[in-house]
């Protein structure tokens, strides 16, 4: 399967602060993979390097085979990208910006466009100015889907949005690019809507990746476990738990061990598990008990 999206080596600073240091990933043609992260942990430097807006302290970044940091005309119409308060003409009707845009796209599909605004309700003569923070998101996103792009980029594409807005918003936008076989990198802070949309999850820590592979590999494999236990100590020296928290002498405590495994583990530090309890995770949990609460 031909990789679009080659990261390799990656380390970026600023200043004297390390973003990440050897961050390495791809993306194959036809998946959807998303990018999760704590504030601060590098999530809109890597979109920023992705579009050769920011050069790296070290590493290469290639689409296509091609550097990110020097794209040509030819492939740089191939990329479909929506940044975090993106700018749009809002002096300018629906009708017109439609319009505007078409001009610069040789690819450009009307109908996907006009199809997405539909599902508004908004009069095709309204101004952008007068729409609500929701509705000029879907608007954004109409025209970035209208260029055919075979990359989307899509950064904290949710911003904004009420839930209804945020559900229009990804089951438009997963019917589109599933038919279509796009390729798509994607961050957002609401991960439960990326659960639904992603194929594959890549966690940054500070400075490094903490975890990447499939959202179902990571939903069938991880999980909480909860138990009677005021014995801190015992449990961070148990490998493979990570964050574990004790409230009220009752521990909660995140691994992909498996239930067997985890049992065994306990008993090497005389815990009971008798009432040992395992619960399967949405991706928003999954996220919190990888990264930590706080």
């Amino acid at each position: 399967m031909e990789q679009v999206v080659e990261c390799k080596n990656l380390t970026h600073y600023y200043g004297d602060r390390c973003i990440y240091e050897n961050l390495n990933f791809s993306i194959p043609e036809g998946r959807i993979l998303g990018l999760l992260g704590k504030n601060g942990t590098g999530k809109t430097t890597t979109i920023n390097i992705l579009n050769g807006f920011l050069k790296p302290r070290e590493g290469v970044c290639t689409i296509w085979g091609e550097s990110s940091a020097a794209l040509s005309p030819k492939t740089r119409a191939r990329i479909g990208l929506l940044i975090e308060g993106h700018v749009q003409y809002s002096f300018m009707t629906i009708k017109q910006i439609e319009r505007f845009y078409s001009q610069f796209y040789p690819k450009w599909k009307k109908s996907i466009f006009y199809e997405l605004v539909s599902l508004l309700k908004i009069d095709p003569g309204q101004r952008i100015s007068q729409m609500s923070c929701g509705q000029r998101s879907q608007v954004a996103l109409g025209l970035i889907l209208a260029q055919d792009a075979d990359l989307l980029i899509l950064d904290d594409f949710s911003m904004g949005l009420d839930p209804g807005y945020r559900k229009l918003f990804v089951d438009f936008l997963n019917e589109y690019v599933k038919s279509s076989r796009k390729t798509v990198f994607v961050t957002s802070h609401i991960i439960q809507d990326m659960e639904r949309f992603i194929d594959d999850c890549m966690i940054l820590g500070f400075g490094e990746i903490t975890l990447q592979m499939s959202v179902k590999e990571l939903l069938d494999t991880f999980s909480r476990y909860r138990i009677p236990c005021s014995n801190m100590g015992a449990l961070k020296q148990i490998e493979g738990i990570y964050h574990p928290n004790i409230i009220k002498e009752n521990a909660e405590i995140y691994s992909f061990l498996t239930k067997e495994q985890m049992i065994n583990a306990l008993k090497r530090h005389d815990i009971s598990t008798e009432t040992l309890k395992q619960e399967k995770l949405t991706l928003e949990e999954a996220f919190i008990g990888i990264t930590g609460k706080y």
